[in-house]
């Protein structure tokens, strides 16, 4: 399927509004053939299987992925079955151009990488995103609240990102997102390999060819990530914060937190604490190093 049929028009759906939300249950019928157009879309499967056909191949997206399309992305969408429903979020092209100058971060991300981005997206992470998406409909549609509605998603995702080859498998990807999740990087490598949906041999093998780290490598990352921001945020006891990660064992929690931060917990929540709320206080003052 390479022939572009059809050509659509933000102005024709837009008209003076900076952002439009359509819901649209797809027919299982092949479609003719592609279209593009000249507008952004974020995409998501809200029911269902979609099958999204491009000119290279064609690809069966599960409920709950999102998917992010340039312009020049030309596609076609079939639904697997009678019940395929998917959210489609045109945006002016203008608004997403500005973006990448006001926050550098995005560049080479999502709507501003070479190929359609395709992610997973969880219960919990639908439920947010369809959230937004009412109160999306329900209020206006100018650059203020297509804004609103646009850059938490895409700083929530940025955040997220783990930088993979572009032909990592989709599932070592799925689970790296999963792992950034406290129910899943509590539980360890066994977290990490539940959420590949594969055998821990393969999931090692995997993850040391395409992240260059172990499975408990990389989730011990993503624990001692949180455990600096609760530390920095809160005044919750140090064996709590251990114990939200997984790790009962407060001398293992110590090394694995030095080994990423440098500083022991206790350090580094002085340091950080200190340095906001009393930046000129004790500056003659050691942490414990």
């Amino acid at each position: 399927m390479t022939e572009v049929l059809r050509t659509l028009r933000h102005a024709d759906i837009l008209g003076s509004d900076a952002i439009a939300l359509s819901r649209a249950t797809l027919a299982p019928s092949r479609p003719p053939g592609l279209h593009d157009h000249d507008f952004f879309e974020l995409l998501w499967v809200q029911n269902g299987t979609l099958r999204h056909h491009t000119a290279t191949d064609r690809r069966d997206l599960p409920e709950g992925t999102l998917l992010f399309l340039r312009p020049e992305h030309a596609h076609a969408l079939q639904g697997r079955g009678e019940d395929t429903l998917v959210v489609s979020v045109t945006l002016h092209p203008d608004l997403i151009d500005a973006l990448p100058a006001r926050h550098p971060s995005l560049n080479g991300h999502l709507f501003w990488g070479p190929a359609p981005a395709i992610l997973p997206r969880d219960i919990r992470q639908r439920t947010e995103l369809n959230q937004a998406a009412l109160r999306l409909e329900r209020g206006p549609r100018d650059a203020l609240a297509a804004e609103g509605f646009l850059l938490p998603l895409l700083a929530s995702l940025t955040a997220e990102d783990v930088p993979l080859p572009p032909d990592a498998p989709d599932w070592l990807r799925a689970a790296c997102l999963a792992a950034q999740r406290p129910e899943v990087f509590r539980e360890g490598a066994a977290g990490f390999v539940r959420a590949a949906g594969r055998a821990h041999p393969h999931v090692s093998r995997s993850a040391q060819r395409w992240l260059g780290q172990t499975p408990t490598d990389h989730v011990n990352a993503r624990r001692m990530a949180h455990a600096a921001r609760r530390l920095a945020g809160t005044e919750d006891p140090l064996p709590e914060i251990a114990a939200e990660i997984g790790l009962d064992n407060l001398s293992h929690f110590h090394r694995l937190f030095r080994e990423a931060h440098g500083l022991t917990p206790a350090a580094y929540r002085r340091r950080h604490q200190r340095d906001v709320t009393q930046p000129d206080r004790g500056k003659g003052d050691t942490d414990e190093i």
